[in-house]
């Protein structure tokens, strides 16, 4: 039985290390999408931010995928990060036409925003919310420190936001910044990552929490266990969140979330994580 209540999955589905360890030993790189869903709900877009997919493909990562499934894809580089939403109507409205086919797999799409996009820049973020088509939703991550700042900015962010009922992304970093980066991996992750403060509120009704944390699931617990209860509250209050657990390996990204997907269940009525492929693979596979 799949998930409801909320949507769980990592930053791809594509990893080849998962081949006997997550997927089946004999899993072939076409088969990864399909297998990949037979476990989690959703998936975060990240490949959409560095290349537009063809319609042909999006059309056959919907056959891939059961009907509660949902893409989380990230905006186009060229619309958040070369022009910083300068003229970009025509831009976002091309991007989302793409996604067309498969209208009803879409989750929130996610525009991420550079550290240098400051309040300055505000009327320009106000722009194009104003224009973002409603059939969609969407979620924004900031990274300037004034976004972060409880004054003035950060009030007139999070006012916008929900006016528009759009999510304000959460990215937790802290246990990956609290690490010694010993491990290479660790050490590439946080001079990649920012170390922003966190927010524990919503601004839409589809509240959406990266969570960044070493690769091991146990040493991740507190900042899950913390995040449950979050989590629990918003399932309580009638929201729909979606959480999305990175790892600096990427290769622990399931364990980690099945990590959280367990300690949610002590806390609200969830359907169980279905069983790996890996562990269904000396079984015949219905994935959907």
């Amino acid at each position: 039985m799949p998930i409801r209540k909320y949507h769980i999955g990592c930053t791809g589905w594509s990893l080849k290390e998962w081949v006997g360890n997550f997927f089946t030993d004999d899993a072939k790189q076409r088969e990864f999408l399909k297998q990949y869903a037979s476990v989690f709900n959703s998936v975060e877009g990240n490949t959409t931010f560095y290349n537009i997919p063809a319609q042909r493909t999006v059309q056959k990562w919907g056959k891939a995928t059961p009907d509660e499934f949902k893409f989380c894809f990230k905006f186009h580089r060229s619309i958040t990060h070369e022009k910083q939403l300068k003229n970009v109507e025509s831009d976002i409205l091309e991007f989302l036409e793409v996604f067309d086919p498969i209208a009803d797999r879409l989750g929130p799409f996610m525009i991420q925003l550079p550290p240098q996009f400051s309040p300055e820049s505000f009327s320009r973020l106000e722009t194009m919310v104003g224009v973002l088509p409603s059939s969609y939703s969407y979620a924004v991550e900031v990274r300037h420190p004034d976004f972060y700042n409880q004054g003035r900015e950060e009030h007139r962010l999070n006012r916008l936001l929900r006016s528009y009922n759009i999510d304000r992304v959460v990215f937790d970093t802290r246990k990956l910044h609290a690490m010694k980066p010993t491990d290479p991996s660790v050490q590439k992750a946080q001079k990649k990552k920012p170390n922003s403060p966190v927010r524990f509120n919503n601004t839409g009704s589809r509240p959406m929490v990266r969570f960044v944390g070493g690769n091991d699931p146990v040493a991740n617990e507190s900042y899950l266990k913390e995040w449950a209860i979050v989590v629990a509250d918003w399932i309580k209050e009638g929201l729909h969140p979606y959480f999305f657990p990175h790892s600096p390996d990427r290769v622990s990204q399931p364990k980690i979330a099945r990590t959280f997907h367990r300690m949610l269940t002590e806390l609200v009525d969830l359907e169980p994580m279905p069983a790996w492929p890996i562990d269904r693979q000396d079984k015949q596979i219905d994935l959907f």
